[in-house]
């Protein structure tokens, strides 16, 4: 139970990071999100998990959880563009230039966060980050939760 509760929880926080553009994808950019999925290495996906999380990191209400030098950040930036160039230019480009052409500019955002959907779900799978994530499941009343959903309140 407490481990589906998890894995819901983590579930509902990625859909809300999920952009309105991504909820709506056509074909298209299911086609391109298919194919920057396929064509990552799970370095790829770690890269890209490193660079959201040194981007958020220099959100105020998040800076002083984390600390990412200049270095690293440059680092990951060109990383990051590097692989962004390899999947819309190589591995990706026939599908990158149908959805743009038929779906307009939001279906390359809606891709990358499928790209990122599937990265962040590869880290959550990690045994030390899926055991800190039950820390937080330990906090809630799952009794209360439980009737409070079932409209047994």
């Amino acid at each position: 139970m407490r481990y589906r509760f998890t894995a819901s929880l983590l579930g509902i926080a990625l859909f809300v990071t999920t952009s309105s553009a991504a909820r709506a994808a056509g074909p298209y950019t299911a086609d391109l999100s298919k194919c920057l999925v396929k064509s990552t290495t799970s370095t790829d996906k770690v890269v890209l998990v490193q660079w959201i999380f040194a981007t958020m990191a220099l959100h105020p209400d998040v800076k002083s959880l984390a600390t990412v030098s200049d270095g690293q950040r440059a680092d990951l930036n060109k990383k990051v563009a590097a692989l962004f160039e390899r999947l819309l230019a190589d591995s990706c480009k026939s599908e990158a230039r149908d959805a743009l052409k038929y779906e307009g500019d939001s279906s390359i955002e809606a891709s990358f966060n499928v790209l990122g959907q599937v990265a962040a779900r590869e880290l959550f799978a990690n045994q030390s980050v899926a055991s800190g994530s039950q820390d937080m499941v330990k906090q809630l009343d799952l009794e209360k939760l439980g009737k409070a959903l079932a409209g047994n309140d």
